[in-house]
């Protein structure tokens, strides 16, 4: 079928997917959303469409891009998301519209194993702990035997164990051309694999790094493509800035000690003074990290540069740094990854001299501590200038999709941090029926969010719901202080039902257990208040903290706001209000994920109500009948909703 044929008819009453799909149900946003991305695609224009929950927005794109002779490349936001459209969602399509069409994934280096590391690694056990020595070898005996050296194949070991950075590579360590393991690098096999794709399926990340490589001239990772589908374009803005910007990093710098030691250790060990000096750097990299506080926190850099305790642990890093570069320059020529690790300490010399420096107007410096460490980050104010001219690159359609990109059914806030005045924009809501299936329980009496008493009372609310519910809920939190404090807090009340921590294991990990257990209790933050997909009755109530504002400290959010006072604007009604509010939206859209499911949404900010702005936040989600009173939820739960003891209802509908 050429892309031509009616959306509306594929998708509709008569079409493959009714006949093949047997609770398939036809939905008129679908078929125009996939009508309109068709007409995108023959027209090479740009789209911007929100797609509420259940609109099928994934379909919706596959099925036109599938059925177009055009080369095509999604991008969406996770490896997860990833994995599921290519693994899962992919062949479905493709099956039911009978197409033939080389369809390829690729993800960003470190998702492979880098053969020249790995050998690396298994020369140097003796320097690693017993534990370390041990996954080393089964991640080589893994090796042997995989197709294509994917660490998600690699299932024996955690996804964040420290060993992966010993065994996988970075733009900064990779030897490239001069690699001797060239030949059967997974990385290079699987960018040639792409540059043969019809449909390459890839995440944002892989997108940006693609993006900087063409604008400097240094050629592409990507094939070159008819049309970019941007799902989960709500998080362009943040990554596009990140990209767009500079950071250097303890662990980087930490990697390239341990690096330059095993390759000297390897090929030299005829210069002691080298070994000292990668010992005083290690040192001075810690020493900085104690200069930057004790706390977790995100900070702007120039008060660091007025501190003189401060500027001379600086001075001392980079002179160690200096040094540390020119005994590499001597090195380099004795191999190839001595070469690399010169190349490297010069890279990481001249972005730390930006911030030593810290001089940019356009740019906001600022840094981030964690108990092990610390990143450093040079951020641009304003990106849209930045965006469009790496979107000259790309003579291509573009489709921005999400279920979150408009506020008020605008999308003003979206074009205007990315320069995209003049796009096409469409939206469809949610076909869910929210006011028969759920509720919006706001508790009444609760203090303000700066109340002290606030976490203890919202946890106080929250326990009886819970026990209404029988498990089977999700608390987001906006920080991780109150997350680990509410943690404690229902600990200590021992709940009559298992509970689930975010950093207790791997999301995906914690993620199973959720669904296996059906009536678990998980407290989240970050990561959990998208991307993530609980189907029935296992997650029957989400429960919010606060309505997630950016912290009035953060570094870039104060110099944005300044930047927008200088030009006229209203930094918490331009900025901070739409920037919530979508983040909201995608916090009570992991309640309702399928038509036959039933649940509570309890947000526990008291300026939803006392607040003016409290209604905007109303308006832009779903619409839900809302409950003040505990008892009216109590109710509400025994009419609508499933026990524990039910027989799970699952539906096999396909509403991607």
């Amino acid at each position: 079928m050429p892309v031509s044929d009616s959306m509306f008819d594929v998708l509709g009453e008569a079409g493959p997917f009714a006949a093949h799909i047997d609770s398939f149900s036809p939905r008129v946003a679908q078929q125009e959303m996939a009508e309109k991305i068709a007409d995108t695609l023959i027209n090479n224009d740009v789209l911007i469409c929100e797609a509420g929950t259940g609109t099928g927005k994934t379909f919706a794109y596959l099925v036109p891009a599938l059925l177009s002779d055009n080369r095509i490349i999604i991008s969406t936001g996770t490896r997860n998301l990833q994995d599921q459209l290519f693994l899962r969602d992919l062949p479905v399509v493709a099956k039911i519209l009978d197409v033939k069409r080389q369809c390829v994934m690729l993800k960003g280096r470190g998702n492979y194993i880098c053969p020249y590391r790995l050998d690396q690694a298994g020369k140097q056990i003796a320097y690693h702990s017993r534990q370390q020595s041990d996954q080393i070898h089964r991640i080589g005996a893994w090796y042997t035997r995989s197709s294509d050296g994917d660490i998600s194949g690699m299932r024996e070991l955690p996804e964040d164990s420290p060993v992966w950075s010993h065994v996988t590579s970075t733009a900064e360590n990779c030897l490239g051309q001069d690699c001797p393991d060239l030949s059967t690098c997974p990385v290079v096999k699987a960018r040639r694999a792409a540059q043969t794709a019809d449909v390459l399926v890839i995440n944002h990340y892989l997108l940006f790094s693609d993006m900087l490589l063409r604008d400097q001239g240094f050629g592409e990772l990507l094939p070159g493509a008819d049309a970019l589908i941007i799902d989960e374009a709500h998080q362009i803005p943040d990554i596009a800035s990140d990209f767009f910007g500079q950071a250097l990093s303890s662990r980087q710098l930490m990697e390239l000690v341990n690096d330059s030691l095993t390759e000297y250790q390897h090929i030299a060990g005829d210069m002691p003074a080298f070994q000292d000096a990668l010992t005083r750097l290690n040192r001075s990299i810690s020493d900085l990290r104690t200069s930057l506080g004790n706390s977790q926190q995100r900070q702007q850099w120039r008060p660091i540069l007025e501190s003189k305790s401060a500027v001379d642990r600086l001075t001392c890093l980079q002179d160690e740094l200096q040094y540390i570069n020119h005994l590499l320059e001597k090195l380099a020529a004795r191999s190839k990854g001595l070469d690399a690790c010169w190349r490297r300490s010069s890279e990481l010399l001249q972005r730390f001299n930006v911030f030593v420096n810290a001089d940019n107007d356009a740019h906001i410096c600022w840094y981030e501590v964690s108990r092990h460490g610390f990143i450093l980050h040079e951020t641009p104010i304003d990106i849209a200038n930045a965006f469009q001219d790496k979107m000259k690159c790309y003579d291509t359609a573009w489709v921005f999709t999400s279920a979150t990109l408009s506020v008020g059914n605008s999308f003003t806030h979206f074009t205007d941090r990315l320069g995209l005045q003049g796009a096409h924009t469409e939206n469809w809501e949610s076909p869910f029926n929210y006011m028969d299936n759920a509720c919006l329980f706001l508790p009444s009496n609760m203090p303000e969010p700066s109340s002290p008493d606030f976490l203890n009372s919202m946890l106080r609310v929250s326990i009886p719901l819970i026990e209404a519910v029988q498990g089977r809920t999700f608390l987001l939190f906006t920080s991780h202080r109150a997350l680990q404090q509410a943690a404690q807090y229902i600990k200590t009340f021992k709940l009559s039902y298992p509970l689930l921590v975010q950093g207790d294991a791997p999301r995906d990990e914690l993620l199973q257990q959720f669904r296996e257990l059906g009536n678990a209790v998980l407290l989240g933050t970050g990561s959990f208040w998208e991307g993530v997909d609980v189907q029935g009755p296992a997650l029957s109530c989400v429960i919010i903290d606060k309505l997630p504002f950016a912290t009035p400290g953060d570094p870039v959010f104060q110099a944005r706001s300044e930047l927008m006072i200088q030009k006229g604007g209203n930094p918490f009604r331009d900025f901070q209000l739409p920037n919530a509010v979508i983040a909201l939206k995608q916090g009570v859209g992991r309640l309702i994920r399928d038509h036959c499911d039933t649940g509570v949404m309890m947000i526990c900010d008291p300026r939803l109500t006392t607040k003016s702005y409290g209604q905007i936040f109303l308006k832009n989600l779903p619409s839900m009948r809302k409950i003040r009173k505990f008892d009216e939820i109590i109710d509400f739960i025994a009419l609508n909703m499933t026990t524990v003891a039910d027989k799970p209802r699952r539906s096999s509908s396909e509403l991607r």
